[in-house]
């Protein structure tokens, strides 16, 4: 049972992706309103790792497990995210026209699937070990997860949308990340069963190290961009609401 609700509660935050995407595919947001929700996603994310995930790894194993593990999670993702925007995933978040067609870049539309992959399964994996010994998801880190996902999923659709490509290809790409969302909270919760406490602070320290430097890579600067002066009250205001939720 507690895979099932690990997989289940991975496929329920990653199906805000889907949801975003119908959004931003189907229907012609104001980039300022959706910049304003990447901004309070990106404060709820920021709050969440910061309570949730660092705290946590820091009372499994102390200082030095989680220092490394953040480290070696943002320079991991920094790393494939390097690789990624060279083949034309750059701008996989952004609502404009920054994305680039698959006939100006051949190949872009798989990097941006593999980038969308690179975002989301840290976030996942965190949800599936938080069920781990007993314990229960975090209602802040479901929920930071979710309101991060909406936003992603509307501003990418909507780059996707102007490269031109199909509402098949857009749809169909984030229905396969939000099932492999669940299946990573699956895997996180049955493969990380038998870890010690020290491991386990490792990997969600490298988790949230890979989820800030997703925030400050991707997400921010879509958020500043449209929002300009309005970005930072209103990641402010996201992360005052997943605190105070936190301590529901």
């Amino acid at each position: 049972m507690g895979a099932l609700a690990a997989g289940g509660w991975g496929l329920l935050a990653g199906s805000a992706l889907l949801f975003g995407a119908a959004v931003g595919l189907f229907f012609r947001v104001p980039a300022q309103w959706t910049a304003l929700v990447m901004a309070f996603g990106s404060g709820v994310l920021i709050s969440a790792v910061s309570y949730d995930l660092v705290a946590e790894a820091y009372e499994r194993g102390g200082l030095a497990p989680t220092a490394l593990g953040a480290l070696g999670g943002a320079g991991v993702y920094s790393l494939a995210n390097v690789a990624l925007a060279r083949r034309g995933a750059r701008h996989r978040k952004r609502s404009g026209a920054q994305q680039p067609s698959e006939q100006d870049r051949p190949g872009s539309g798989g990097a941006i699937a593999l980038g969308a992959l690179l975002d989301g399964v840290p976030e996942s994996v965190v949800i599936g070990t938080g069920l781990l010994g007993g314990g229960s998801v975090g209602a802040a880190t479901v929920v930071a997860v979710f309101l991060s996902n909406l936003p992603e999923g509307m501003a990418s659709a909507a780059g996707m949308r102007q490269a031109g490509r199909s509402k098949g290809y857009v749809m169909g790409l984030w229905a396969a990340i939000a099932l492999v969302s669940g299946l990573a909270a699956l895997v996180g919760y049955t493969v990380l069963g038998g870890a010690s406490e020290t491991v386990m602070a490792a990997i969600t320290a490298v988790a949230a190290g890979a989820i800030l430097a997703m925030i400050a890579d991707t997400m921010i600067p879509e958020a500043f961009e449209n929002a300009h002066l309005l970005a930072g009250l209103t990641t402010v205001t996201g992360f005052l609401v997943a605190f105070a939720l936190a301590q529901l």
